[in-house]
């Protein structure tokens, strides 16, 4: 099937880049992207086009790192630290989660609101829960959304109901593998909460799974000063809270890092060395207030960095509103470093919240040809101009200026989802 999208098309391929095609033709057969054009080529010529006048064409975003179940609790307990507000409310919340009718109808208003704003791609934890996590990864797909999903493995400083034995958690896990199996488009990725939640055995079990089983990562790391403390006393052995992971071989090119708001040169130094992409969330990090993620310093010492909201750390699903986050965060960076450090761009901050996380799944990014296409349409038409805008200054004022019903379609490997 060949699919002619046609509108003002823009793409962040490189960090700080911007590609920008006016009126031009985006193309794919059978899903997959096969150019960015100005002029239809003649090959296409007899194929219908779906033109959307003035509207942009952009790259679908990805959230990198979002709470599944905490979906049901955004905008509760803000004004907490991080270990008390898990105590507090997210611990509570995810308890629910035995109750699969309960989690059936929270993960289908989770899944249609991720593509009522534009996110295709997810790397996603559920709870310890693994029938739950099954209906989660089941939404997810039925409303054609692509990723990575992990029950949370948790044996340790959990709450009454909700943490598991050593070897129940160990086998649970390999039950959720087994029911893994049937999806095609959320796939499992391993998922230790954190350090403390987690004894040296099954941090060592998961760390065998991901090599016998070719397995990704995902877990947090030095968010909170009060969390990197406990890690320290948990694991003397080991010169940081990353030296944990690294000790049980849950630290590869293949493994997310969500936070890293506190780790200093040796822990980031460590991370590119192993490959490990770092996951911003800049608005989790200001709601339960962690800190500011040394982000520029991170791109100038070349490691991976992408982009996530951290529901319901963070307090919004739109991975727009993580873009104007993390530029809002970059610049609160710059003022408290002296003005010393560059802030973030728009197009550096788009960047992060696409190309960067669509290179974990294994694209190249922007609109390249071979990727699956992932795009979104924004209509902006009912924005005041003062003057003409260029399609960039369009663009750019769309991360700062959300509007209801803006978003006209959404295609996710191909499928048009919305």
């Amino acid at each position: 099937m060949t699919q002619i999208l046609k509108g003002n098309i823009v793409a962040a391929p490189e960090l700080g880049r911007l590609d920008i095609t006016e009126h031009g033709y985006l193309t794919a057969e059978d899903g997959k992207i096969t150019g960015v054009f100005a002029d239809l080529p003649e090959r296409y010529r007899q194929c219908d086009v779906q033109d959307w006048g003035d509207c942009l064409i952009l790259q679908a975003p990805a959230d990198m790192h979002v709470h599944g179940p905490q979906y049901a609790m955004m905008g509760l307990g803000l004004d907490k630290p991080l270990l008390e507000w898990l105590q507090s409310y997210a611990f509570p919340t995810e308890r629910r989660f035995t109750d699969l009718g309960f989690a059936r109808e929270v993960y289908r208003r989770l899944a249609h609101d991720l593509i009522a704003n534009g996110t295709t791609r997810v790397a996603m934890f559920s709870s310890l829960h693994t029938d739950a996590t099954l209906v989660l990864m089941e939404e997810l797909e039925k409303a054609g959304i692509v990723g990575l999903v992990g029950k949370v493995n948790m044996d340790q400083n959990g709450a009454e109901g909700l943490q598991e034995t050593t070897e129940g958690s160990m086998a649970e896990t390999l039950r959720w593998l087994e029911g893994c199996e049937r999806f095609t488009r959320v796939r499992p990725v391993l998922t230790p909460r954190f350090v403390p939640s987690c004894t040296g055995e099954l941090l060592a079990f998961l760390g065998r799974l991901a090599a016998e089983r070719d397995l990704p990562v995902q877990s947090h790391l030095s968010e909170n000063h009060q969390e990197i403390e406990l890690v320290a006393r948990l694991h003397p052995d080991c010169p940081n809270y990353g030296g944990v992971y690294a000790k049980y071989g849950l630290w590869t090119d293949r493994t997310l890092m969500a936070h890293c708001v506190h780790s200093d040169g040796a822990e980031r130094a460590a991370m590119k060395a192993a490959g490990v992409t770092v996951v911003h969330c800049p608005n989790s990090n200001n709601s339960i207030c962690s800190g500011i993620a040394p982000v520029r310093k991170m791109l100038d010492e070349g490691l991976k960095v992408a982009l996530g909201t951290d529901v319901a750390g963070g307090s919004h699903l739109s991975m727009f509103g993580a873009v104007e986050d993390a530029l809002r965060c970059s610049k609160d960076r710059r003022i408290l470093d002296n003005w010393e450090t560059p802030h973030l761009t728009v197009a550096e901050a788009w960047y992060l919240a696409t190309t960067a996380g669509e290179r974990f799944f294994g694209a190249k990014g922007g609109f390249a040809p071979g990727d699956p296409l992932h795009a979104v349409v924004l209509d902006d038409s009912r924005l005041l101009t003062p003057y003409p805008l260029t399609v960039r200054d369009r663009f750019e004022r769309c991360v700062y200026q959300r509007q209801d019903g803006w978003l006209r379609a959404v295609w996710s490997e191909g499928r048009q989802v919305l």
